[in-house]
């Protein structure tokens, strides 16, 4: 989800300390509780740290969830950080530098700037820390040891190739509510729809960006609406977006004619499908990422050895409206495994 955004601004160090940071740092271990500053030890010494890029958003509560389980099984401490907003790269850049004075073996993180979290990684990596990234690739991917993610790519084709057949040769007239400017995720889904619809960036008649924040999915598919009232195909960068544009499309008696397509795969998202809201979706799990990172790093602190490469955690495209040639599983499916 969705979940991305990269603005990087200067942030004291100190802030952290006198609380005014732009993020929340906890810790946890087996069988232990949490709370805001508080570090306790779990059954061994090593400590894994969790870095998203929000507290607040579903997808990254079940990443956390996933990291917190798995941490207990494996009897390790588990730390975690989340920047005040997504896109809070100097927050996240703290959190670094307190979990690897906390001395972590190593970091799992959802960049919220992919380029300009990378000095602090390598500062991290220098000083004998795996990290790895979560959903969300750096730039350059090489920067982090190991990805463990969504292939974006991927999702956005799948929803492509869905509602090209879905159009049934009707003459689409796109718009895309999309991420912000550069984020990788974003560009990703986006430019998988394209690639799975047969289209181009000059086949888009309106294309706005959206945060991934339902209030302002709903204002860009407003403004896209009043540029070309003709619109009858929407891809979304996540569902809350779905969900802005389908409350806007609704105000305008066009929720009926007007086919949205999106990423994710939450539980709100997911049921959305269901009651016809959205017609697809790309579903990913947060909490698979987590817990393999996690993983990754026990095994790190066990033989040395660390994880590499990129390792595809899976999409399925949701949907109870099936096209023929398209592989889909339905709703029940979805909402069996769906977070947030």
């Amino acid at each position: 989800m969705s979940r991305t955004t990269r603005l990087s601004f200067p942030l004291l160090r100190a802030a952290a300390v006198t609380g005014v940071a732009a993020l929340t740092l906890t810790a946890c271990g087996s069988g232990s509780g949490s709370g805001s500053g508080s570090s306790s030890a779990g059954s061994g010494d090593v400590k894994v740290g969790l870095i998203t890029k929000t507290d607040t958003n579903p997808f990254f509560v079940k990443m956390k969830e996933g990291a917190e389980k798995t941490a207990k099984a494996e009897g390790v401490e588990l730390m975690t950080a989340a920047g005040k907003f997504d896109g809070d790269n100097a927050g996240q850049v703290t959190a670094i530098e307190n979990m690897v004075a906390a001395g972590v073996k190593g970091i799992l993180i959802t960049p919220s700037d992919s380029k300009a979290i990378v000095p602090a990684i390598e500062k991290a990596k220098a000083k004998g820390v795996l990290v790895i990234a979560l959903d969300t690739p750096t730039e350059p991917q090489s920067a982090v040891d190991a990805l463990f993610a969504t292939d974006n790519l991927k999702a956005g084709e799948l929803i492509g190739e869905y509602a090209k057949a879905a159009m049934k040769g009707k003459t689409a007239k796109i718009a895309t509510l999309d991420l912000a400017p550069g984020v990788s995720v974003g560009v990703q889904r986006h430019n998988g729809f394209l690639k799975g619809f047969g289209a181009t960036d000059k086949d888009v008649l309106c294309a706005q960006d959206t945060g991934g924040d339902q209030a302002k999915g709903q204002t860009a598919m407003e403004n896209c609406l009043q540029k070309e009232p003709g619109i009858n195909l929407v891809y979304t960068i996540n569902e809350p977006a779905a969900l802005g544009a389908y409350t806007a499309l609704k105000a305008k008696g066009r929720e009926k004619d007007v086919l949205i397509v999106s990423v994710d795969g939450g539980c709100t998202g997911t049921q959305a499908v269901k009651d016809g809201k959205i017609a697809a979706t790309s579903q990913q799990y947060p909490l698979k990422m987590a817990a393999e990172g996690v993983k990754a790093v026990v095994s790190y602190a066990k033989n040395g050895k660390k994880a590499s490469g990129y390792t595809d955690t899976g999409v399925t495209l949701i949907t109870d409206k099936a096209q023929s040639g398209v592989d889909s599983k339905g709703t029940a499916f979805g909402l069996e495994n769906c977070w947030g």
